[in-house]
C-alpha cells in the first residue's frame, strides 16, 4: 500500500472546504461523460463531476485558495460520516491502493468522504486509470466506479483553471 501526503488541514480552511460543498458551481459544459465547473467557494477552482446510476457523485479538482487538489465520493454507503470529522480510508485505483485521511461532507443530505492531495501529478494518475473502489475506515467496500472520459474532462477543467486565473 501507498501513503499519499496529505495536507493537515487548519480549522479555518476545514470550514472553507465544507462551506464549498454548499455553494452552487458555476457550470462551464459537459466533457466525455463529465460536467466541468467552477466552484466559487474553492477560491474558483475548477472541478470535474459525475453522477453514477445509484446517484453517487464524484468530484476532481483544485482548490485554488490552498493551492491543493481534492476528490470527494458522495455516496449513501458511507453512513454516519459528520462533517468535518476526519476518517481513514482506503482508495483503489486499478489495483493500486492508496491509504488516505479524508474530511466527512455532505451534499444535500447524502454523506461524502473528501480528500485533499498536494502531488499534482496525482490527478494525472487518476485520468489514466479507468476505475476507482474506495473503501470505508472498517475496510468496507463503498463504492468503485468507472473513469471512462475522465482524462479528457480533466484537460478541459485544466483549461478552465488556466481562465479563471
Amino acid at each position: 500500500m501507498r501513503r499519499i501526503s496529505l495536507l493537515t488541514a487548519a480549522t479555518a480552511i476545514l470550514f472553507s472546504s465544507v462551506a464549498a460543498l454548499a455553494q452552487g458551481l458555476i457550470d462551464k459544459g459537459f466533457v466525455a461523460g463529465w460536467n466541468v465547473m467552477v466552484d466559487p467557494a474553492f477560491g474558483n477552482g475548477c472541478l470535474i463531476q459525475s453522477v453514477f446510476e445509484d446517484n453517487t457523485v464524484f468530484r476532481l479538482g483544485y482548490d485554488a485558495e490552498n493551492d491543493r487538489g481534492y476528490f470527494v465520493v458522495f455516496h449513501k454507503g458511507w453512513g454516519n460520516i459528520k462533517k468535518g470529522e476526519t476518517y481513514n480510508i482506503t482508495f483503489d485505483l486499478d489495483g493500486e491502493t492508496f491509504n488516505a485521511t479524508a474530511t466527512g461532507f455532505y451534499l444535500d443530505k447524502v454523506p461524502g468522504a473528501g480528500v485533499f492531495f498536494e502531488d499534482r501529478n496525482f490527478v494525472t494518475a487518476i485520468a489514466q486509470k479507468s476505475g476507482m473502489t474506495v473503501y470505508n475506515q472498517a475496510g468496507e467496500k463503498v463504492i468503485a466506479f468507472d473513469l471512462k472520459g475522465s482524462n479528457k474532462a480533466i484537460e478541459y477543467a485544466r483549461k478552465c483553471q488556466k481562465e479563471m486565473n
